[in-house]
């Protein structure tokens, strides 16, 4: 036991000591400047079994012991029907990382394994309402979600390049179906690259995309095989070879958006077209 504990304690201390500069800080500075956390919060943080989660439950469980802001956690796993060996292998880690996670059980797999049309899609938009309903069911306010910076550079691309947009994955964004409830990305600027290194550090071993449709590839570091997300993640790496800054200068991009210079843009229903200011703007010179 004694070892156990040491070991849960040196895995809890290299994300402060370790990787301080690259998990950490993002971390800390992640919730301060998007103001994700607020005093009396009850939070829900969501853990899936893999890497980005796990490792977000050992940040929020870490700040909520030290930080001078007090709220409460709530460690929630969701079985949609995993394989015994996935629904295991969560169990472990969850012990091994000393996270008292709650579980609740739902039928998603099955149900969308009967879906010819967008089951990627459908399970997302079920997973997501469970969670929300589920955590409002335990007094929570907020549910805290592991996507992190290549997730949201990934989410820019593939709407301009695949959805004819412009838009960013938020860093917290309110719920539409379930009043008062928000949805926070505690890991919104910390980068996939440095998570994986925190986890070969250790010496982790967590799920994949853990779905019917992907099982053969549970536990292998593949990508998730052929999506548009994959052919995103084989451009950004092409693009860092040549400018490593790139994933910064696409993240600014939309921190620094020129409403000037859009042929159009909407906000909610509310549509703009350039030409509506075009003449009376006509003394701004924007060669």
């Amino acid at each position: 036991m004694a070892e156990e504990a040491r070991a849960q304690s040196d895995i809890e201390l290299s994300i402060v000591k370790n990787f301080r500069r690259q998990i950490w800080s993002k971390f800390l500075k992640g919730i301060k400047e998007y103001e994700l956390i607020k005093a009396g919060d009850k939070i829900a943080v969501c853990i899936s079994g893999g890497k980005d989660s796990m490792l977000m439950a050992m940040c929020m469980k870490r700040l909520q012991q030290y930080t001078k802001v007090p709220f409460e956690v709530v460690f929630l796993v969701m079985n949609p029907g995993y394989n015994e060996i996935n629904y295991q292998k969560i169990q472990e880690n969850a012990s091994l990382l000393n996270i008292p996670i709650q579980v609740f059980e739902t039928g998603i797999f099955d149900a969308v394994a009967k879906v010819d049309q967008h089951p990627c899609y459908l399970c997302a938009r079920m997973r997501r309402g469970y969670l929300y309903k589920t955590a409002q069911e335990l007094g929570c306010n907020k549910i805290a979600l592991g996507h992190h910076f290549d997730d949201v550079i990934e989410t820019i691309l593939m709407g301009m390049l695949y959805g004819s947009q412009v838009q960013t994955m938020m860093p917290k964004i309110h719920s539409e179906n379930y009043a008062g409830m928000q949805l926070i990305r505690p890991m919104y600027l910390v980068r996939e690259a440095d998570i994986i290194r925190w986890k070969q550090y250790n010496d982790l071993q967590f799920i994949q995309c853990a779905c019917r449709f992907t099982e053969n590839c549970t536990m292998c570091d593949n990508g998730g095989g052929g999506s548009k997300r994959q052919e995103i993640k084989t451009l950004l790496k092409q693009l860092r070879a040549a400018n490593p800054a790139v994933d910064m200068n696409i993240f600014r991009s939309v921190e620094n958006v020129n409403l000037q210079t859009l042929i159009s843009y909407h906000l909610g229903d509310e549509y703009h077209h350039f030409l509506e200011r075009f003449e009376e703007d006509s003394h701004v010179n924007l060669s």
